[in-house]
């Protein structure tokens, strides 16, 4: 029972039964990437990737949702199916990307915030009648000599705690994205301190605006050093993101998913399963929320080409099956040769 009281008192048992009927494990593809273009060639093309990974043979029962862009949300397959139904058929939830991207906040040095607010509770209401269960919202925060300013980090904190408790009044469960970015010759400590002053400030955030937190997931950055910067292990990467993990998130979470922030689909794997090889008290549930580290290497192989379609829909299931045993800590490294190590960072990233 919420201690909370209002509209958003009700949605505790409805948001929760969501999280956790996730297959107790919440992992999901993020197939809002390839979303960009309004001509008609390049929205079937993005149709076309879609039906691949939603129909991969295998694959979807290492998922527990999809996270789509408002166009897929009613798409259909090339047979008539509506997507929205393929993955439920398969126990997929379908969720929804609901932000509108970012815009930069005047008198700061290029910092952004998120928008989309504008009749955020009637899109939540039109996206679950169209079969969407949860929402993705993405603030963007970045290191510099100065950054993030506390101005930054107070305005994306809001603005996650604002969607989500909209969300939840509309029968969604949001997931809570604040993505410290990777740009920048900062080390291993400057992306914990940064991440740890961030998680803290959303959390904060959340609580002040009633966000009933078991009926969230949280989708963070792992913490890493800055793209100009060499790399460290795997098991660095895990001991400092758990660390600011357990400083700041409430047990009350349910599910952690990651990001994978421009990694390598190898990297962001064997960082996962880092994690949850790690003997320490983890009281929420370690999982990915990958696109680029799910999606890239199987886009790759499919180039757009119908005769490619098994040999892609092989690579995607390979990425799939990997990620599951990184899961529970149980990924032996090596899956998909070449294309997996491939680095994916982009500077500033934008979708």
């Amino acid at each position: 029972m919420s201690a909370f009281v209002g509209k958003n008192a009700d949605m505790d048992l409805t948001t929760k039964h969501i999280v956790f009927s996730m297959n107790v494990n919440p992992s999901f593809a993020n197939a809002s990437l390839f979303s960009r273009g309004a001509d008609q060639e390049r929205q079937s093309n993005r149709q076309a990737l879609r039906e691949l990974l939603f129909t991969s043979p295998n694959a979807l029962p290492f998922l527990s949702g999809v996270i789509l862009f408002e166009e897929t949300l009613y798409q259909k397959t090339s047979d008539g199916n509506p997507f929205v139904e393929v993955l439920q058929e398969n126990n997929v939830i379908p969720g929804i990307k609901v932000d509108k991207g970012t815009v930069e906040i005047a008198g700061t040095n290029g910092e952004t915030t998120t928008q989309g607010f504008d009749s955020l509770g009637a899109r939540c209401q039109k996206y679950y009648k169209a079969g969407a269960r949860f929402g993705k919202w993405r603030a963007v925060l970045k290191i510099g000599l100065n950054e993030p300013s506390e101005l930054s980090i107070q305005q994306n904190a809001l603005g996650l705690a604002r969607y989500a408790i909209i969300c939840q009044e509309n029968g969604l469960v949001p997931i809570v994205e604040p993505e410290v970015l990777a740009d920048g010759p900062h080390d291993i400590k400057k992306c914990a301190a940064v991440t740890e002053t961030v998680l803290a400030a959303v959390y904060k955030a959340l609580n002040d605006h009633h966000v009933i937190l078991e009926g969230t997931l949280l989708k963070p950055n792992m913490v890493s050093p800055g793209s100009d910067s060499p790399k460290v292990s795997p098991q660095v990467i895990a001991e400092y993101t758990v660390a600011a993990l357990r400083r700041t998130v409430p047990p009350a979470v349910p599910g952690i998913v990651f990001l994978s922030g421009g990694q390598s689909e190898e990297e962001a794997t064997l960082n996962l399963d880092a994690m949850n090889k790690l003997d320490l008290l983890k009281p929420w549930t370690l999982s990915f929320s990958f696109g680029r580290a799910l999606q890239q290497s199987t886009l790759k192989t499919w180039a757009g080409k119908k005769e490619n379609i098994a040999k892609a829909q092989e690579a995607f299931l390979l990425r799939c099956k990997a990620n599951s045993d990184a899961t529970i800590g149980k990924y032996s490294g090596g899956s998909d040769g070449g294309l997996a190590s491939e680095s994916l960072f982009v500077k500033g990233y934008k979708y």
